[in-house]
């Protein structure tokens, strides 16, 4: 990977002609093989020689942001009802871990700082997915870009802020411009690049099957990066590194070397 010039920093944006993020990253840390969105999973997916992890960040309902996916506490921690409704306090106490396995039982959720702490100490790094709990959809993402942009304010290589919630986007940019942004698509609506290119967006992250030779080299011809999401089968890789995309998030860390760059 090679680093930015001296005068970038994680408020310096991030250009297409000087894309700083390996083609494998590693979806919610190290797939499905940890608990989600934890720390742990962080250190089991750097284990398998990822560099870059992907994470879901929303608001508690003091603030904080933490790593969550789903806007309910039920499927990956011992708590119940909306995540976004409890304070940090509350959240803070919940058991991350055991729903995946009695090995991670006692895992917390991260805050966001956390995340960041633990990536920026090990040269780690981290795409962002802004994931707000309905309704607060723009705060969150000002929440977000504004920690991003002063943890990082001295990093080589600054997050990747990504959502499917143009509002959030826009909450980001408006606070931390200079932070790379990328706009999360499940399909493809009319006017979905321009959507992307009027947000600044660094990139456009595409459920993978959504790639066509047609679309990569739309969007890169727009100055933009094609990610995909989330890739775990050979022939799907491989159809995406034929297509000359540019970034993979994966479950599959024990299948997919890093090395593979």
């Amino acid at each position: 990977m090679t680093a930015p010039s001296p005068d970038t920093s994680a408020s310096a944006s991030t250009s297409a002609s000087a894309w700083p993020y390996p083609r494998w990253i590693a979806h919610r840390g190290a797939g499905k093989l940890a608990p989600e969105n934890t720390l742990a999973a962080f250190r089991l997916g750097a284990h398998h020689g990822f560099r870059m992890f992907e994470c879901d960040a929303k608001l508690s309902s003091d603030g904080v942001p933490f790593l969550l996916h789903d806007s309910t506490l039920d499927r990956t921690t011992s708590g119940r009802g909306t995540a976004g409704e409890r304070p940090w306090s509350e959240l803070s106490q919940l058991d991350a871990g055991g729903w995946h396995s009695r090995e991670w039982a006692g895992e917390p959720l991260p805050t966001l700082e956390n995340a960041a702490r633990f990536c920026l100490a090990n040269g780690y790094l981290l795409n962002i997915e802004i994931k707000p709990t309905p309704g607060t959809e723009e705060e969150t993402g000002r929440a977000v870009a504004s920690l991003a942009a002063r943890l990082w304010h001295q990093a080589a290589v600054p997050p990747l802020l990504t959502s499917f919630k143009v509002a959030a986007l826009t909450g980001a940019r408006d606070a931390a411009p200079l932070l790379p942004r990328g706009l999360l698509l499940d399909s493809l609506p009319d006017g979905w690049l321009d959507t992307a290119r009027q947000l600044g967006c660094a990139a456009v992250v595409c459920n993978h099957a959504l790639w066509t030779a047609e679309h990569v080299a739309a969007v890169q011809a727009a100055g933009l990066r094609a990610l995909s999401y989330t890739v775990n089968d050979e022939w799907a890789a491989q159809r995406l590194i034929d297509l000359g995309t540019d970034g993979i998030i994966t479950d599959r860390v024990d299948r997919f070397s890093p090395a593979m760059d």
